[in-house]
């Protein structure tokens, strides 16, 4: 198995040298990892939990005033200006209330299970996005994180499967259209097709209750996640025959591009860097997958959007512990995880520039018997 240390592209000249994670089987076990954690750090209170809810809720609605009372009647070139900022900011927010949904979905919200799946649901059907299907997949990826075999979402690709395409998309243009499509449809493209996640023997997609997603347990919730989502489509219908379809472009659709641009660079980024490993189903086993990941610094983001960002890695580990004690049980392993932990402060707009040159698939080391299971991003064909 491998051990890390300073990774050197030696078939490329163009890349830097990047101290890989370490992985080899890790030296402590998720018990000392939760050991190292102050007990308080995993009380999940209903109290605070909906404090941050109700927070982001009420600047929602006043972005939405604000726009539907003044922006709505500016002419150019003020509205030139005013819908861009509000699309930013309204997304932001609701960024940050599809995290909170997010935390339901794994039960960080509060003690109270049922009480986490109906706030989860509503946020998440009213965003348009599919609920008990995304928490059920999602699950499996935390389930199989940095398995090239059965992880869910980002799964890169090896070389050896890599065909004639590939070479146009990894060139300068290529990289740029698949940022533009990341950022746009990517999260589309996931939940109607999988693109980017695990392949399956049959066609599978977070809207069909027999998707080789789900097992026979989920299939009901799965159907439940449908009609919400239908009925949610059909209430916006209405609202744009009453308002008009460009103010409903214009109010929510492009806010909710924002919130799904976040979602999806949020995570690949947490899973797409030169340091970390992916593995095989010979060298894989779920601590080495869970260390996989990396925090990021968005700056003033971090906090706006729950620091989602910056205590990926304490969320691989321990997903129940709310957002709020993240930064704290962050702090409390990093002792603990040393080498095994990555951190990257590059700036984001740089670093997905990088990622997308940088990582476009993943290989073993040659010469490396005893890492034969362990890939690591490249780029040169």
């Amino acid at each position: 198995m491998g051990s890390g240390g300073n990774a050197i592209d030696r078939t490329n000249s163009n890349f830097k040298s990047v101290k890989r994670a370490p992985s080899s089987k890790p030296p402590f076990t998720l018990g000392d990892i939760k050991k190292a954690i102050p007990q308080h750090c995993f009380n999940r209170s209903l109290l605070r939990s909906s404090s941050y809810l109700f927070v982001d809720l009420f600047f929602s609605f006043l972005f939405y005033y604000v726009a539907t009372t003044y922006i709505v009647h500016l002419s150019a070139p003020l509205s030139y200006v005013a819908w861009p900022v509000y699309w930013i900011l309204q997304g932001t927010v609701q960024m940050g209330l599809w995290v909170i949904g997010h935390e339901c979905g794994h039960q960080a919200f509060s003690e109270y299970p049922w009480l986490n799946d109906t706030f989860g649901y509503f946020l998440h059907t009213g965003m348009l996005a599919p609920y008990f299907s995304w928490k059920y997949s999602h699950r499996r990826h935390h389930s199989n994180t940095g398995s090239l075999d059965h992880d869910e979402s980002f799964v890169p690709k090896k070389k050896s499967s890599l065909n004639t395409f590939s070479r146009l998309l990894n060139t300068p243009p290529g990289r740029l259209l698949r940022l533009v499509i990341l950022c746009t449809v990517g999260w589309l493209l996931y939940v109607c097709f999988n693109v980017s996640g695990r392949k399956y023997e049959k066609f599978a997609n977070h809207f069909d209750p027999k998707s080789p997603i789900y097992n026979d347990r989920e299939r009901f919730q799965i159907l439940v996640t449908d009609i919400g989502l239908i009925a949610t489509s059909y209430g916006l219908y209405k609202l744009g025959l009453a308002q008009g379809f460009t103010w409903l472009v214009l109010v929510y659709f492009a806010p909710l591009v924002i919130v799904y641009g976040f979602l999806v660079v949020i995570t690949w980024l947490h899973h797409t860097h030169r340091s970390l490993p992916h593995y095989d189903s010979t060298e894989w086993n779920w601590l080495r997958g869970a260390l996989s990941t990396i925090d990021r610094d968005y700056g003033i983001l971090n906090t706006l959007l729950h620091h989602i960002t910056d205590t990926h890695v304490a969320h691989h580990l321990l997903f129940t512990i709310p957002h709020y004690h993240a930064m704290e049980a962050t702090k409390a392993i990093k002792p603990i995880l040393g080498e095994y932990y990555q951190f990257d402060d590059t700036p984001i707009i740089k670093a997905m520039w990088r990622e997308a040159t940088e990582c476009f698939f993943v290989e073993a080391d040659e010469g490396e018997d005893n890492s034969k299971g362990v890939y690591w991003f490249n780029n040169k064909m």
